[in-house]
């Protein structure tokens, strides 16, 4: 089997309905969703905003989920890891476009359900609840914010968490994940629960790498999700106009390690070739031997057939 052919994620994805799948995706989504713009936010104005904290509770929400969907659709929950499914032939084209807008209507479903159910008032109002949930660099980095209520202004230090650090962070985290994603989902066997806790591990350790810079997006639809209801509501930048960033580098990183799957899989099949040619060598030259003794074999017969002949004609001719 090559590296493009289309081999669904799990057996279980083959056998379910494209309906149940899409609809574990769009539900499983809007769950991871809500609890992580939750835990940022209310979680935030308990504890603090810690990132031991959220790093370990985001891992959990996903391992979690995981569990509980993976059985049906895989458990994909991110649009970067459908791209990178389908690129490998992991999953079908259609399967994947329909995970990837169902995923982004969870988070946008998550998103609303977390606006309208969040108190607010003069004094906390919803952006205070947005800053540590929302994602963005350079002013709508977390540590900008952080930093500012500790008296520090980055921007007084000439110091900018910008773009370029933001798309860093991002990539190498996305390519963590999606990663993970493949090889615990490449039919060597790995259990559903391999797999859940290791996209828990790959989610925790991409959000303590990311979270500083950029809120730790991780999941375009996460970032969209949230993205849509904290614009207008006076942020130091309009959260959609960041929002590209969040969709370009999991969907590079997902192109990245798809490539390194599919070029592993060319080298491995090449790999194969001369052993397939050598014994095709092997049996066409037996075939050859064989017949080779065949010919050999008819000919002695009909030698001796004729010597035999000649001396019956000679003792005829004596009498």
């Amino acid at each position: 089997m090559t590296a493009v052919e289309a081999t669904p994620i799990t057996k279980e994805e083959q056998s379910k309905p494209l309906t149940l799948r899409v609809g574990a995706e769009l539900v499983g989504s809007f769950i991871i969703c809500f609890a992580i713009y939750a835990i940022c936010s209310l979680g935030s104005a308990v504890y603090g905003i810690n990132m031991a904290f959220i790093a370990l509770l985001t891992g959990i929400v996903y391992a979690a989920v995981t569990v509980i969907f993976g059985s049906i659709s895989g458990a994909q929950f991110n649009p970067a890891v459908s791209v990178a499914a389908m690129l490998t032939g992991k999953t079908h084209v259609l399967d994947g476009i329909l995970y990837i807008i169902a995923q982004v209507l969870g988070g946008i479903g998550a998103g609303a359900a977390i606006r309208f159910l969040l108190p607010t008032s003069e004094q906390v109002t919803f952006k205070i609840w947005m800053t540590p949930t929302v994602n963005g660099f350079d002013k709508n980095s977390v540590s900008y914010s952080t930093l500012g209520n500790y008296g520090v202004t980055l921007g007084n230090y000439g110091v900018t968490l910008g773009i370029t650090l933001a798309i860093a962070v991002e990539v190498v985290a996305g390519i963590i994940i999606v990663a993970s994603a493949l090889r615990t989902t490449d039919g060597h066997g790995e259990s559903k629960t391999n797999h859940a806790v290791a996209m828990g591990l790959a989610y925790g350790i991409g959000t303590a790498i990311t979270y500083p810079v950029t809120g730790a997006a991780l999941n375009p639809a996460r970032a969209t999700g949230i993205a849509i209801f904290a614009q207008n509501q006076g942020l130091n930048e309009e959260p959609l106009q960041q929002l590209w960033v969040f969709w370009i580098c999991p969907v590079l990183a997902a192109a990245v390690v798809a490539l390194v799957v599919i070029v592993a899989g060319m080298i491995g099949t090449k790999k194969n070739v001369p052993d397939t040619v050598e014994t095709i060598d092997k049996v066409e030259g037996n075939t050859v031997l064989g017949e080779a003794s065949v010919a050999d074999g008819n000919d002695g017969e009909q030698d001796e057939q004729s010597y035999a002949q000649a001396n019956a004609d000679e003792s005829v001719e004596s009498n």
